[in-house]
């Protein structure tokens, strides 16, 4: 049984890992720190969950003497530094799984993308969790690398659960009312995150639509060699065959039938009349498979349990 500490559980993560680890028969919660909800029932706020803990608004340092074997920072980017800090001085061996983008450009720390990365994540001590849409484009990409003309086109559309719960024009329901609303057209960091993580350039765009959560995007890309869509299915199909949370399939999966679900779906696979224009759509929940599943995922390798203990469908 390994100890667990979630600092910053008031978003839409940390409510769904909570969920996720109150179902798990090896991680014990215990502390659950939230400055806003700081006195409240976790299950009061929390549906499904029988966790018998209250929020606690904890300093860093007050986190860290808890000396857990594991903690989950939650935080917004750039907020989780104290509590590293911290955490380095009182208890360095802890696992820490850090949700932020702080730390996925950081050589220090290991990046929690389990289908690519899993031998390196078991051993490591800090992992970075990937991004939403850097972790549904990486899917879709990684069976392509080094088979690609040109840099991949990616077209992605999230629900606006994405923009986190603070107040903002991207998760404003009255400004996303009939409405889809582009932004960060250029430069994005999930884009940068997949470059640095593939090598591969791209192109990406991402938008947000007046559902909640979900993500799903178009990828247009040119083969170096021409194929079939027959031969495109087969090859996604044996990449991932050894793989249980992605899923290829012949027709386009849509964004709703990854929401609630731990996986990513790969499909609609069309191929140009000259067979080297490739496109294709991926989907997943931006909040399960994006983050709190896939936190689940790199905790469970790094604590030495199965990797998909508590994800049950």
């Amino acid at each position: 049984m390994a100890t667990l500490g979630l600092i910053g559980a008031r978003g839409y993560t940390g409510a769904e890992l909570l969920q996720l680890l109150d179902g798990h028969d090896q991680i014990d919660v215990q502390t659950v720190s939230s400055r806003r909800l700081a006195g409240h029932a976790v299950k009061d706020h929390v549906q499904g969950i029988e966790l018998d803990l209250s929020f606690e608004d904890l300093s860093p340092e007050a986190a860290a003497q808890r000396g857990h074997d594991a903690y989950v920072l939650a935080l917004p980017n750039r907020a989780g530094g104290p509590y590293l800090e911290a955490i380095e001085e009182h208890c360095p061996d802890a696992l820490v799984v850090d949700l932020s983008a702080d730390h996925r450009f950081d050589a220090d720390w290991q990046y929690g993308l389990p289908e690519r990365l899993r031998e390196s994540i078991a051993p490591a001590r800090r992992i970075a969790n990937p991004g939403c849409y850097a972790t549904a484009m990486q899917l879709a990409l990684l069976p392509l690398v080094g088979r690609l003309d040109d840099p991949p086109h990616v077209f992605g559309i999230s629900g606006y659960s994405g923009a986190g719960s603070s107040p903002s024009p991207k998760n404003d329901p009255r400004r996303l009312l009939d409405n889809v609303l582009p932004y960060k057209l250029t430069d994005h960091i999930h884009e940068d995150e997949v470059r640095h993580q593939l090598g591969q350039s791209l192109y990406f765009m991402p938008h947000v639509a007046p559902f909640f959560r979900g993500i799903i995007l178009t990828v247009s890309t040119v083969l170096k060699d021409a194929a079939t869509e027959d031969e495109v299915l087969d090859h996604f199909r044996y990449f991932y065959e050894d793989e249980p949370l992605v899923t290829v399939q012949k027709e386009s999966p849509l964004a709703r039938d990854a929401v609630g679900t731990h996986g990513a779906f790969l499909g609609g696979f069309t191929v140009g009349r000259e067979g080297h224009r490739l496109v294709f759509n991926a989907t997943l929940d931006n909040l399960l498979k994006g983050a709190a599943s896939q936190a689940l995922q790199n905790l469970n390798l790094a604590l030495g349990f199965d990797e998909l203990e508590g994800l049950s469908p």
